[in-house]
């Protein structure tokens, strides 16, 4: 079985001595033998790993692995060492080079506390990938696109247009070269053949009141209903609307006191720290999906 394609050629001129940081994931029918066999391969090659995290799975029998290996070879002939290893458990893998930024499209609608943090952690380093790109069905955030430096697409989603309306985000898709799309808080519902297009490399965020309060103001209700809990879900886009794979959750604890508006300030910090964990353990090649499932080394 061969790998998923490079997103980058083949670094095998490097001069000799000089070395190179390669991750490595990969998921097969679990058995013995397999990290003997896949250290082996990586050993061969002159390899040093560098970082080691697996974990097999009892109820679906599938196995996980994720390793950072240190070498003087290049993608290429690491990937021709490691190929006979995953033909033989039947892997599903992925090689790339370590700290690579991922190519991303963020969307968006009118709520830019998700962006804001997005370009800003990329900005600083903090986040490994490359924001090709924001496209929004409003205009509201286009000055902060731009502040960012990072083309604006206003992609418009009319009444009984929503299909061209998607056919030209997929298009920019292809023509940008995206590795992965972030719903930014962006308010649309994407279709299943959109859905099934993006499949594993479209993350959506969602505050956690889903599915009680649904429609306008869900904090409003929460603040009716006395919720003491706010909080927030990052997950897979799939064509069953916010019922993808779980990436990443997480909570804050309120009470009584807390009014409205403080529980949307407090909402939306927990949305943008959520998606942005998601979005880098998904850049570092940390989640594996499993299922319905998400296996996150983190």
């Amino acid at each position: 079985m061969t790998p998923e394609p490079a997103d980058e050629p083949p670094t095998d001129d490097r001069p000799t001595g000089e070395r190179a940081s390669f991750v490595l994931v990969l998921t097969c029918p679990d058995g013995p033998g397999i990290v003997h066999a896949v250290s082996g391969a990586l050993a061969e090659a002159g390899g040093n790993i560098t970082e080691s995290q697996q974990f097999g799975d009892a109820g679906t029998g599938r196995f996980h692995l994720r390793v950072s290996v240190d070498v003087a070879v290049g993608r290429e002939q690491l990937a021709g060492r490691l190929a006979p290893v995953a033909e033989r458990f039947g892997m599903t893998w992925r090689l790339d080079a370590v700290g690579r930024p991922v190519r991303t499209l963020l969307l968006v609608s009118r709520a830019g506390h998700c962006l804001n943090d997005l370009l800003f952690r990329q900005r600083s380093g903090r986040l490994p990938v490359d924001v090709v790109g924001v496209v929004g069905n409003h205009r509201d955030l286009e000055p902060m696109a731009t502040s960012y430096g990072v083309p604006f697409t206003h992609v418009p989603v009319e009444k009984g247009a929503k299909a061209q309306a998607e056919a030209r985000l997929l298009a920019l898709v292809d023509e940008l070269d995206v590795e992965l799309v972030v719903l930014a808080r962006y308010m649309q519902v994407l279709s299943d053949e959109t859905c099934r297009a993006l499949a594993g490399r479209a993350i959506n965020i969602h505050h956690s009141f889903l599915p009680s309060f649904k429609g306008a103001r869900p904090y409003a209700q929460a603040h009716d209903r006395g919720v003491k809990l706010i909080g927030a879900t990052a997950h897979y886009v799939t064509g069953d609307l916010d019922e993808g794979p779980i990436i990443e959750q997480d909570v804050h604890r309120v009470d009584h006191a807390s009014t409205e508006r403080e529980m949307v300030g407090i909402g939306q910090d927990v949305e943008a720290q959520v998606l942005a964990r998601a979005v880098r353990w998904h850049a570092e090649h940390r989640v594996l999906l499993d299922g319905h499932r998400t296996v996150v080394f983190r």
